[in-house]
């Protein structure tokens, strides 16, 4: 049996932290454990990853894109409520 019995752990190229407070929020990006950046949109992240010739076809896709504090559609603040 060539298979191990516990499933795979990966690690994505793309680590996108949890939205920084600022006057303009913004998330921490890191490619391979570095930090490269900071994106305030879904397009930022594409950017900086296609700058280090990483190109994302899925931002859903584990292996590729790590989402921390919240997935593609969190860009603000959390509001309390």
């Amino acid at each position: 049996m060539t298979e191990i019995s516990s499933p795979r752990i990966g690690r994505s190229r793309i680590t996108v932290l949890a939205v920084q407070p600022a006057t303009q929020p913004f998330r921490i990006v890191e490619i391979d454990g570095d930090f490269v950046g900071e994106a305030r949109s879904v397009t930022d992240v594409l950017e900086i990853a296609a700058a280090y010739g990483i190109v994302v076809h899925d931002l859903d896709d584990p292996d590729v894109v790590r989402w921390v504090g919240g997935d593609k559609f969190t860009w603000g603040r959390r509001q309390a409520g």
